[in-house]
C-alpha cells in the first residue's frame, strides 16, 4: 500500500455533506474570480455539481485497499499468466487538475491465489481516482496486485491521453503517454515479460 494517502476518516471527509457544502462556496469563489455571476440562469447550480462532481472524481482518497478486494482471493493452481485487458480510466493530473484518459493492462503469475476478475478493475479505479501523475499511478497499480496476490510476477501497462497537454500549453491533439512498470518475474525473466507484452499486443 502506498503511504502517501491517508485512509483515515479524515481522507473520507470529501464525501460528507459538509466538505460538499466546503466545496460549493469554494467554486462558487472560482466562478466570482473569473468574472462569471453565479447567480445567472446557466450557473445556477454549477457550484453544487462541480462540487459534488470533483467529490466523485476523487473518491478513490476515500477508498482502502482491503475494501476494495474485499477478501476476493481464491485458492488455485494455475501457474499461467492471468491478464485483465482494456480497462477503462479516468484520473486529473495533479498539475492542472485536467483530465487524464485512457486505458490500463494488468497481468500477473499467480503463485497459490488469483484474485477476483472485476477487483483487478477497482484497484485501477481506486487509485484512477486521485490526483495522480500517470507514472505513479502505473506502479501503485503494480506494487497492489503483487502485495494483494504473492504473485510471482506482475506486469502494468497504462497507455492514456492528457487533456492537460492537448488543450493548453503545446496543444498537441493526438499524443499518447504510455508507461509499464514489471516486478518480479515480469521484469527479472525476459520470455515472461515477452509473452505478457505479446498478449496485451504491445
Amino acid at each position: 500500500m502506498n503511504a502517501e494517502f491517508d485512509e483515515t476518516s479524515a481522507s473520507r471527509a470529501i464525501a460528507d455533506g459538509r466538505s460538499v457544502a466546503e466545496l460549493t462556496d469554494l467554486y462558487r469563489s472560482i466562478l466570482e474570480q473569473l468574472g462569471e455571476d453565479p447567480g445567472r440562469d446557466g450557473l445556477l447550480g454549477t457550484p453544487e455539481r462541480a462540487a459534488r462532481a470533483i467529490s466523485f472524481l476523487t473518491k478513490g482518497y476515500g477508498e482502502s485497499v482491503d475494501e476494495v478486494v474485499n477478501n476476493a482471493l481464491f485458492e488455485s493452481d494455475l501457474d499461467e499468466i492471468v491478464i485483465v485487458k482494456d480497462i477503462e480510466l479516468y484520473s486529473l493530473c495533479e498539475h492542472h487538475i485536467l483530465p487524464f484518459l485512457g486505458k490500463c493492462h494488468v497481468g500477473y503469475l499467480p503463485q497459490g491465489r488469483v484474485l477476483g476478475l472485476s477487483k483487478v478493475a477497482r484497484i485501477v479505479d481506486m487509485y484512477a481516482r486521485r490526483l495522480q501523475i500517470q507514472e505513479s499511478l502505473t506502479q501503485q497499480i503494480a506494487q497492489t496486485i503483487l502485495d494483494v496476490t504473492g504473485a510471482a510476477g506482475v506486469g502494468v501497462i497504462v497507455e492514456a491521453q492528457h487533456l492537460c497537454m492537448s488543450m493548453r500549453g503545446v496543444a498537441k491533439q493526438h499524443s499518447s503517454m504510455q508507461t509499464s512498470v514489471m516486478l518480479g518475474s515480469f521484469r527479472d525473466n525476459p520470455p515472461t515479460r515477452s509473452e505478457f507484452l505479446r498478449l496485451v499486443g504491445s
